[in-house]
């Protein structure tokens, strides 16, 4: 039980970070109907900028968290007005998700030109010895994790639910023309997803570098982890996906612990077939529901 307790502890936390990234592959699939390919470049620029504010510059720690989160916020802004906009409204969407494949691409060559190829790593938001809960070791960092998770979905709720804001991004991605007709600024919407993905998914290289280190090119293994989460849990619905990103975490644990480590990679691979060919609409939602979000 001890062995179960720590395999499943350290699912959740690596499921957490997958939930981020899944996370904001949903808010830019509702408002635009296409896949941002360049999530895991997000989370890895997190980490980097994370580690140069406090390490090399010395900055707080809270400072630097908010510096990371808005140059981050400012970098998916830049992808969205640069080269997602001018081709949002004409171009087929599988040209632009090509297009996010090449932004990642050039995000990662900058990457590596500003940081070099070695891992970066930095202390984690509070020290001291772990915890042990039913025999099973919790680093502290695991509860930032889970705390910053938290807060990200009371935050979500309260934007898409009890401000005018969030309201009409939920219009958008119900029904972007009559959204348009009922005077929203569709663009301006698109353009707040953008930021919010990008900021969501740099928070999850804030959080999980303390715990792995990170390298310039482990955005695209990132991205797909992401990705398999959001269709496992239901691309369109926020909690479908972050239940999936959880799932995705735990199962790899288990599998790594009890089988062989080598695997975890691949079931994220084999999860992701299985859920396109036979239950496109995810775990948590019906192809009912899936169909209305479409409508």
């Amino acid at each position: 039980m001890e062995l179960f307790l720590q395999f499943f502890f350290s699912g959740l936390t690596v499921g957490a970070i997958y939930a981020l990234i899944a996370l904001g592959f949903n808010i830019i699939y509702n408002t635009t109907s296409i896949l941002n390919l360049a999530q895991g470049e997000f989370v890895v620029l997190g980490g980097l900028l994370m580690w140069y504010f406090l390490e090399k510059i010395h900055l707080p720690y809270g400072v630097s968290i908010i510096l990371t989160l808005g140059i981050s916020g400012l970098v998916g802004l830049a992808m969205e007005r640069l080269s997602i906009r001018p081709l949002l409204k004409t171009a087929d969407p599988l040209l632009l998700i090509l297009i996010t494949i090449a932004f990642s691409i050039l995000l990662r060559g900058i990457l590596m030109f500003l940081f070099g190829k070695e891992p970066y790593g930095y202390p984690p938001i509070s020290e001291g010895a772990p915890l042990i809960i039913g025999g099973a070791i919790i680093q502290r960092q695991v509860l930032w994790i889970f705390l910053f998770v938290l807060f990200t979905m009371l935050f979500l709720y309260i934007f898409f639910n009890r401000t005018i804001f969030g309201i009409a991004m939920k219009a958008c991605a119900i029904d972007s023309l009559s959204a348009t007709l009922l005077g929203i600024n569709t663009s301006q919407m698109v353009m707040v997803s953008f930021i919010l993905s990008g900021i969501f998914a740099s928070l999850a290289g804030v959080l999980v570098t303390p715990i792995t280190f990170v390298e310039y090119d482990k955005g695209p293994l990132l991205t797909i982890k992401g990705f398999t989460a959001a269709i496992l849990g239901g691309l369109g619905s926020n909690w479908g996906v972050m239940a999936g990103g959880f799932l995705l975490g735990i199962l790899e644990s288990l599998i790594a612990g009890y089988i062989h480590s080598g695997l975890k990679d691949a079931l994220a691979l084999l999860l992701l077939l299985s859920m396109l060919l036979f239950k496109p609409a995810g775990l948590f939602q019906s192809s009912e529901q899936a169909r209305l979000r479409k409508l």
